[in-house]
């Protein structure tokens, strides 16, 4: 007898990580330092959330199933914006709004890939990919990254095999932080392209990149369909998690396929919260642009505060957007080490074991490493956090 799906892949992470607090007691001194997930926790802006509560009250047709590829005004909103932003060509028929950009990312996977096929995943990787992959049958195939967790496309190249179907990119990366150059991004679409692969390329927190203009130009290939499909979200920008918001930018024959996929999961996506995204691109560049200065402070914050730590064995990895990747000094596996930091630090955060295949052996690294998300972590809060984890004692390496 076959094994259901979900039974091949691992529980939740996030979920598995909020399990260490039961029974932890914490001082009113020494308050958890939350640092596991990278959400928003505070809500909408004033504005967004008054036009959310006025779609609710005066537009009936909000709450009835509207078009499975989304509100055609946001569809050629996202086309209008992102053709600007990319300097390339988008069509409203090329997006399709998705429920997250988790949703996204499915969608795409069941419309490219068949049982038994494989795509290839830089490492650490997003453990949402992985999941989802595990749970179709597709083979991840791991790629190792440098040391500053960047791949390297020759790399990939000798990863492919009949099977590939696709490469997935994150950038800014998820969990590593680091963000992509622009010229490795192309060599990734030229590899792809070659070989007649999809570039998948996820820009869940393309809003708070350091760079300013467009941070690749592959839009600018008259031909961008045929090899890429992009993914965004609209939950990190405009603090819509609850309200699951994202989008596709692909071929229009790709979304024939997902529009397949989506109509069967959830028929469409959530129209209230469609309408605060097209409302929050409309309105909110701005405020946007100070969220990602405020984002931009704490990276530098953590810049600042990282020769301390490594002052005591600790190395940073990657940075950016809303991460910070470590890697520790200490004896034990990171898998030990985050559920101990809740009891002896107040810190929670997630293993580099959860980011990482689980051969140790043919695939080092996630035993000595630590994904810290610390976009709801203030300057104050991230300068405690790097004072507790230097306090550490563990026996070191």
């Amino acid at each position: 007898m076959s094994l259901p799906r979900t039974a091949a892949s691992f529980a939740p992470p996030v979920m598995e990580a909020r399990r260490w607090l039961d029974g932890v007691a914490l001082s009113e001194d020494r308050p958890l330092i939350n640092v596991s997930q990278a959400a928003p926790v505070d809500p909408p802006p004033e504005g967004l959330r008054r036009h959310i509560a006025d779609v609710v009250l005066t537009m009936p047709e909000a709450h009835l199933y509207g078009p499975v590829l989304g509100l055609p005004a946001l569809r050629e909103e996202v086309a209008s914006q992102f053709s600007a932003a990319y300097s390339g060509v988008i069509g409203a028929a090329q997006i399709a709004i998705t429920s997250g950009c988790n949703q996204a990312f499915c969608a795409a996977i069941t419309a490219l890939t068949g049982q038994g096929d494989e795509v290839i995943l830089p490492v650490p990787w997003y453990f949402n990919h992985k999941m989802w992959l595990d749970m179709m049958g597709v083979k991840s195939v791991p790629l190792a990254t440098d040391a500053g967790l960047l791949p390297d496309p020759e790399a990939a190249r000798t990863l492919i095999t009949p099977r590939t179907r696709a490469i997935v990119l994150v950038t800014p990366n998820n969990p590593g932080g680091v963000e992509y150059p622009d010229d490795l991004v192309r060599a990734f679409y030229d590899l792809a392209r070659e070989t007649g692969l999809r570039l998948i390329v996820d820009e869940t927190y393309r809003d708070f990149d350091s760079r300013n203009g467009a941070p690749h130009d592959l839009f600018t290939d008259p031909d961008w369909a045929d090899t890429l499909v992009l993914l965004y979200s609209f939950s990190k920008a405009y603090r819509l998690t609850g309200h699951r918001v994202g989008a596709m930018v692909a071929s229009e024959a790709l979304l024939a396929e997902v529009e397949k996929f989506l109509d069967t999961i959830a028929i469409c996506p959530n129209q209230i919260g469609q309408h605060a995204a097209l409302w929050g691109m409309q309105n909110l560049g701005q405020w946007l642009s100070g969220e990602r200065a405020e984002i931009l402070d704490r990276r530098a914050a953590i810049e600042t505060a990282s020769p301390a730590l490594e002052a005591e064995g600790w190395t940073l990895m990657g940075l950016g957007a809303y991460f910070a990747y470590l890697r520790h000094p200490f004896a034990m596996s990171s898998r030990d080490l985050a559920p101990a930091l809740v009891r002896e630090a107040g810190v929670l955060c997630l293993p580099g074991t959860m980011f990482m295949p689980q051969d140790h052996q043919k695939h080092p690294g996630g035993p000595e490493q630590l994904r810290i998300a610390f976009a709801n972590v203030d300057r104050t809060g991230i300068a405690a956090l790097f004072e507790r984890l230097a306090a550490l004692s563990f026996e070191k390496r």
